[in-house]
């Protein structure tokens, strides 16, 4: 474990930000915990916050003093008292980038643990106004407002990166539709890179009553103990990828591709893996740009058949290493990549494959597997 040094992320705006969140949850109506649903377990604010706590009372070196543990405590008593509870609702978000059949399970788990939860898409129209439907039922039966005798109030609270300002701005926009209500729309700011949402700020999603979602900076605790969770909240970007590296995490990827079973998919859509295109019309293309139909439907013809023609055992860690290697050298050739040097080469494959990965192109998958009783 290497606690300190990966407590880069740590910065003096996130340490605020978590103060702030404390503060503003015992006024809020409904916490709305976002989660990623690739890591519905991985990525809960609660249990990394939980387990930074257990960890640093176990170690008081661990971070440094207790003036960096409080606002976790604070808020970690605070979630808990949500938990099971009407007023913690747990919304799996990019259900898109998940695994369907995985997504229905997880949803049913947590149903059986007695907490609200949905699965969404903050880009998907209608599944965020049957979302919206569902919120506002839900605030319709609480008796009356905390802090106010109109207007009810909604938190979004999660770690970066898992599309709470782009949920904000979705339900702010259909309720804003829904409501028929003029006026500008105030949309809060999205950003490619992870904790980037400054402030924390107010958007109106519903009238009659009032509602208002509050949408929150990601935050994450100073030390994560675990390498396991540590990885799957890199895959996810969540934690950007420098402080793990790259082509560490391309093989991570590529591990969990191999023991999947994505490619037999691929492999009853060959017509759309194989890229019938001849090459007079491939040299319209940009091939530097990897996120075009013929160069990921080159990508997937690769890695299907480096894996439908593997012969060794996966579970043999050697066997699975030489693999990954194969599937390297080969996926130099479908991403246009062989005028570098050999570390450049490796950093931009890397780089290509992680993101499309994260886009969706190559499967949906579920990193936490459900709990055994």
């Amino acid at each position: 474990m290497a606690g300190k040094q990966r407590s880069i992320w740590f910065t003096t705006h996130m340490a605020a930000a978590s103060y702030a969140i404390a503060e503003r949850i015992p006024m809020v109506d409904i916490v709305l915990e976002v989660r990623d649903a690739r890591a519905p377990i991985s990525s809960s604010i609660y249990e990394l916050f939980k387990n930074f706590i257990h960890d640093s009372n176990q170690d008081k070196n661990l971070v440094g003093g207790s003036q960096i543990k409080a606002p976790f405590s604070f808020n970690c008593n605070l979630l808990k008292n949500f938990s099971n509870d009407a007023n913690h609702v747990i919304v799996l978000n990019k259900m898109d980038l998940a695994s369907r059949s995985q997504r229905k399970e997880w949803e049913s788990y947590f149903r059986q643990m007695n907490y609200n939860c949905y699965a969404v898409n903050a880009h998907n129209k209608e599944n965020i106004k049957e979302f919206l439907i569902s919120l506002q039922s839900q605030v319709k039966e609480l008796k009356q407002p905390k802090h106010s005798s109109h207007t009810f109030s909604l938190m979004l609270v999660g770690i970066p990166n898992v599309g709470k300002s782009a949920l904000a701005n979705s339900l702010h926009h259909i309720g804003r539709i829904s409501a028929a209500e003029k006026g500008r729309l105030k949309h809060a700011t999205v950003s490619p890179f992870p904790v980037e949402t400054k402030d924390i700020s107010a958007l109106k999603i519903g009238s009659h009553p009032s509602i208002y979602v509050l949408d929150t900076p990601g935050v994450l605790p100073p030390y994560i103990s675990s390498n396991n969770v540590y990885r799957k909240l890199a895959l996810t970007d969540s934690i950007r990828d420098p402080l793990v590296g790259e082509l560490e995490l391309a093989q991570v990827f590529l591990r969990l591709f191999n023991l999947s079973d994505e490619y037999i998919k691929w492999g009853k859509h060959s017509s759309i893996i194989t890229d019938s295109r001849n090459e007079k019309t491939r040299k319209g293309q940009y091939s530097t740009d990897h996120t075009q139909d013929f160069i990921v439907g080159d990508v997937r013809k690769t890695l299907y058949d480096s894996l439908a023609s593997f012969e060794g055992d996966l579970e043999d860690e050697n066997c699975m290493e030489k693999l990954i290697g194969e599937q390297f050298e080969a996926l130099k050739k479908a991403f246009r990549l062989c005028e570098e040097s050999e570390e450049m080469v490796n950093n931009k494959l890397a780089s290509k494959l992680l993101d499309l990965y994260r886009i969706g192109r190559l499967g949906h998958y579920t990193l936490d597997s459900l709990p055994v009783d």
